[in-house]
């Protein structure tokens, strides 16, 4: 599983997955800051990476459109980057042997734990 982090979290998500023994890298490391989430979309499909956002609206509605996509995570909680750390953390042991293609993981904060919630994408 190959992991690209959008714009809105921070660079230091590509260490942890680096650490987690991924291959990682950040919108801003490849010159797609400021790219359309369509743009987005089309190079994490290109590149099979798994996308890593909190934009949840948008992605959403780009990955549902697809027949087959490698996987998307969503950090739902837009928060400051220790949490978001806290919550990739949360998200990559929760992926433990697991196939994220046409899944989304949703990872959210209920009190002071990390919740991951599976679900498809396009539905069926």
């Amino acid at each position: 599983m190959r992991f690209l982090f959008d714009e809105c979290l921070h660079e230091s998500l590509v260490g942890l997955a680096h650490a987690a023994g991924f291959e990682a890298t950040h919108v801003n490391h490849l010159g797609l800051s400021g790219k359309s989430d369509r743009a987005l979309t089309e190079r994490t499909i290109r590149d099979e990476y798994t996308f890593v956002t909190n934009n949840r609206v948008d992605f959403i509605q780009l990955f549902g459109s697809m027949d087959l996509h490698p996987g998307l995570i969503i950090l739902v909680p837009n928060v400051v980057p220790a949490l978001q750390r806290a919550l990739f953390v949360g998200a990559l042991q929760y992926l433990s042997g697991r196939d994220l293609v046409n899944a989304v993981i949703e990872v959210s904060l209920e009190g002071k734990v990390v919740h991951c919630v599976e679900y498809g994408l396009p539905p069926g």
